[in-house]
């Protein structure tokens, strides 16, 4: 089992749990407890926990059995019971790792616990933890670096061929409790031939990244990182970790690309994180999947067809490809099956000559229409072409497969792809995200069906013929992620971007000098706002950048009726000042208001005849 372990590790990330004193606590544990007892007195317990885990990604499950030394027993009254506590910890019927924690106590020459001491409570715990049938040890939150030799050394000892990953536990500046910085505890752990060297628990991913780079620029063996999620907050007197698990599963994938082939949680993470942390991995395999299939067509003696030229897919791929500007009105599907008031809002928005209509799946994780349902529709009945939103939140590979063969067939032909708001931003918080790849792994996904390939490179005969938008927010804070992302969807076959609503044109502007030199067509989001409240959710929730002058427009309006107005007005100059900076715009229409989207459309000329004027007059006594 032992090289079965280094030869799995080898091939490609492995998962491992997550936190057990967190879960223990939130299920009525006192903190003040003896938690590696309760592996006999509450074993049911225990192996529940377990579950949790394995059932939501892990590969690995570590014993419960972090403090069951005899140092830390003493406290307990329960020295006599290292052997019971280990024993009963390691009988999982699974890949089991045996934890292994410091003593508790300073160790020579910082105090008066020998190094013969150290390793005999080592050995102690450890043997019982073979005799139990583990298949490897994970020593961890060592802050002082000799007392984790002497824990290598027990292990040693005792089965000399069983795996062992040894942690440190670092500062906010990468170093151990006893000063040791990343290049000094790395050289150590390699001369004492460790199978795994990490880095777990004390800070959160961020901190933890930058260390694991330096690890693995000064050794070649195998790394294991074990966050917290994020630095503690104390919050009405409690502990409270608070990185999302969608947070956690970003930094899985930046982890594993740094060179790190073992990945868990530490204190604060729970199965939901490790959950999501498991679709950070799916994606990253995912894209090798892509990326091979890719090679291997290179290589092809049929090489799969070619995918239809971008003008010929659809009206709208036609007029990004000529470089012409291209309208667009956004069109939410409805919370219920009744659709007349979206179809009739398309048919206005055609008549004034709008290019396409923009159909979100489910936006802020709402419980609606299908958004494929209604795009079918809105082609069928109005003879507008839609533009798909397609997310990857609560669809595996295979069903994101299905989905666009499917829509490709009944004639859907525009997507944007994006990642999707996770399910807890919703009216569900409690339903399962799915997320197998994100934005730029859909990218990869869609442009193999254009080339008629599926995600395993295997031939679907024709195309699909999708033209492949993307979305971008030019106003975050971390721009350069942002940045990077964007040049990684365009790298995977994005053909066009849609931004977020854009109410600062200096953000803009430097979107689009660093996007220079991946520049693809940029269709700019525009909003009309209809309230304060409408303009304090965009900046507060959304994150979309809305500059103090802005609020306090909208903030002026005496009514109701004056804050539409302004908000139009708004959006009508910002409509002006990108349109030669862009190819195109997205326009909103807040609250089903597609007159709304029209009033702002009368910046570039549109509503100009009888016909259009006559109705949109019919479509406002409806209250659209």
């Amino acid at each position: 089992m032992a090289g079965n372990f280094l030869e799995r590790l080898a091939k490609s990330p492995v998962l491992c749990d997550g936190a057990m004193g967190t879960l223990l606590y939130s299920k009525g544990i006192f903190i003040n407890r003896c938690y590696d007892e309760l592996n006999l007195s509450q074993p049911e317990l225990i192996r529940g926990i377990h579950h949790e885990y394995l059932q939501a990604g892990a590969e690995i499950i570590e014993t419960n059995t972090f403090g069951a030394n005899s140092f830390r027993l003493a406290r307990h009254s329960l020295t006599d019971r290292v052997r019971d506590f280990n024993l009963t910890g390691a009988k999982v019927d699974v890949w089991v790792a045996g934890s292994v924690g410091p003593l508790g106590v300073r160790i020579e020459p910082l105090g008066k616990t020998s190094f013969e001491e150290a390793r005999a409570a080592f050995r102690e715990q450890i043997a019982a933890l073979v005799e139990g049938g583990v298949d490897l040890l994970m020593l961890e939150t060592f802050g002082y670096v000799e007392e984790l030799h002497q824990a290598v050394l027990a292990s040693r000892d005792v089965s000399p061929n069983i795996p062992v990953v040894a942690h440190v536990t670092i500062d906010e500046d990468g170093n151990c409790l006893d000063g040791s910085d990343p290049e000094a505890f790395t050289a150590r752990l390699t001369e004492w031939k460790v199978d795994v060297l990490g880095i777990n628990c004390s800070v959160g991913p961020v901190a933890m990244l930058e260390a694991i780079e330096r690890v693995r620029a000064a050794t070649d063996l195998p790394l294991a990182t074990q966050p917290n999620a994020g630095m503690p907050r104390s919050v009405e007197g409690r502990n409270i970790y608070l990185c999302s698990p969608e947070y956690m599963a970003s930094y899985t994938r930046k982890f594993v690309a740094a060179g790190v082939s073992l990945i868990g949680g530490c204190c604060g993470t729970t199965p939901e994180h490790i959950r999501a942390m498991k679709s950070g991995l799916r994606v990253r395999e995912a894209r090798q999947k892509i990326a091979v299939s890719s090679i291997s067509h290179e290589h092809a003696t049929a090489p799969p067809p070619a995918a239809v030229p971008l003008a010929e897919r659809s009206r709208v791929g036609g007029k990004i490809a000529r470089g012409e500007f291209l309208t667009m009105v956004e069109i939410v599907p409805p919370k219920g099956i009744a659709i007349q008031k979206e179809i009739e809002g398309a048919k206005f928005v055609k008549s004034v000559g709008v290019d396409a209509i923009n159909i979100p799946d489910s936006p802020r994780a709402s419980a609606r229409m299908s958004n494929q349902a209604l795009a079918l529709l809105m082609q069928q009945e109005v003879g507008i072409e839609a533009i798909l939103h397609y997310t990857c939140r609560d669809r595996n590979v295979l069903g994101i497969q299905s989905d666009l063969l499917g829509a490709a067939a009944t004639g859907i032909r525009n997507l944007i792809c994006i990642t999707g708001d996770p399910p807890k931003m919703g009216n569900y918080p409690d339903a399962t995200a799915v997320f197998d790849v994100d934005a730029i792994g859909l990218v990869n996904i869609v442009r193999n069906l254009n080339c008629g390939l599926d995600l395993g490179g295997n031939t679907i005969g024709q195309g699909t013929g999708f033209v492949i938008g993307v979305g971008a927010n030019p106003g975050l804070p971390s721009l350069d992620e942002e940045i990077r992302r964007f040049e990684y969807k365009v790298e995977a076959g994005a053909e066009y971007v849609v931004t977020q609503p854009v109410f600062d044109l200096n953000l803009l502007e430097n979107f689009l000098k660093r996007i220079e030199h991946f520049r693809i067509p940029v269709i700019a989001g525009i909003w009309p706002l209809v309230s304060a409240r409408n303009a304090e959710f965009m900046k507060n929730e959304l994150r979309v950048s809305v500059p103090d002058n802005i609020m306090q427009r909208m903030t002026g309006a005496s009514t109701p009726e004056a804050a539409r107005e302004e908000g139009v007005a708004i959006a009508r100059e910002m409509l002006r000042a990108v349109r030669h900076r862009v190819q195109g715009a997205q326009i909103s229409a807040p609250q089903g208001r597609y007159t709304s989207a029209v009033d702002v459309l009368e910046a570039l000329g549109y509503v100009s005849d009888a016909t259009a004027e006559s109705f949109f007059q019919e479509i406002c006594t409806r209250n659209f």
